[in-house]
């Protein structure tokens, strides 16, 4: 595997080492192959850590197959990945509700199966939305990159949009929940607000206020999981088609939508902005709207 890269106009000056290890994220197991291996090239010349590299300087990577464990993945039906996105590393797909984003037992197709028949490689879960959620998906399409979009996700530098259609309405227009988050110890499929938890913060945005009802902009600092569900469920405003947190058995769908994700590219630096549309949720919306213009006439 090997991977070549001009450096952008707007790179600054810096050492092999800083490169590496804080600009690209590369981890430490990685960065010991290139060096001991002299699998990293500056302009075709073998280049140690205390070199310092510039805007239009060409570097390559050389990774051999022993530097990262084969992943198998069953292909699925390629005309079941809605690709939003795709570049030489990285490649975002639409998610409907109801398909998982990977499959849990073996031959289970979900989305990831979909993606590599698509792209007719393997692909790597980077993150994953609930299976009844949907929206955008983000998948590393090598194990060079995997490890880089994993330590982003730590970071909170992948910005991740969701809308969602609660129950009620709201007095405020901006608030954020900060509340951890735990198993539920009496039902094992949920999650609860626990004091012994691990915190969990989500930014809420009332976009509007609807008949009983409100749509609402939601931005994470922290992924766990059912979040959104358990913290909007915990303040009483439960999302529409919830079935898990909610007895609501009579919509068609859980009402979340992971809409926008914008993520930097390490290599380019640039920011990568992909939204991600849904017919089913903008149908459900509309629905509401029409409901309440009924009411107001």
């Amino acid at each position: 595997m090997e991977f070549n890269f001009i450096l952008p106009e707007n790179f600054k000056k810096q050492s092999v080492k800083h490169l590496l290890e804080d600009t690209w994220l590369i981890p430490r197991k990685l960065r010991y192959f290139l060096r001991i291996k002299k699998h990293f090239l500056i302009n075709n010349q073998v280049a140690n850590e205390e070199l310092f590299v510039k805007a239009g300087d060409n570097v390559h990577l050389i990774f051999d197959v022993e530097d990262f464990p084969e992943l198998t993945v069953p292909f699925g039906d390629a005309q079941k990945a809605d690709i939003l996105y795709e570049d030489d590393f990285f490649v975002v797909a639409n998610k409907p509700c109801g398909m998982k984003t990977h499959g849990n037992l073996e031959n289970e197709l979900a989305l990831q199966n979909h993606v590599a028949a698509a792209l007719n490689q393997p692909v790597y879960v980077v993150h994953r939305l609930d299976e009844a959620t949907s929206g955008a998906v983000l998948f590393a399409k090598n194990q060079f990159v995997l490890p880089i979009l994993g330590q982003l996700f730590e970071q909170n530098k992948i910005h991740r949009e969701y809308l969602a259609l609660v129950y009620g309405t709201f007095a405020q227009n901006h608030f954020t929940i900060n509340q951890p988050i735990g198993k539920d110890r009496h039902d094992k499929r949920k999650q609860v607000i626990s004091k012994t938890g691990k915190a969990a913060i989500t930014h809420v945005t009332v976009l509007e206020n609807l008949k009983q009802k409100s749509l609402l902009k939601l931005i994470l600092d922290t992924g766990r999981t059912h979040q959104i569900r358990v913290h909007l469920s915990a303040m009483n405003k439960p999302i529409v088609g919830d079935t898990l947190y909610t007895k609501d058995n009579n919509e068609a769908r859980l009402m979340l939508h992971a809409a926008k994700l914008i993520f930097p590219n390490p290599f380019s630096g640039e920011n990568i902005e992909v939204l991600a549309p849904s017919q089913s949720f903008d149908d459900r919306y509309q629905q509401e709207k029409s409901n309440k213009n009924e009411s107001n006439r």
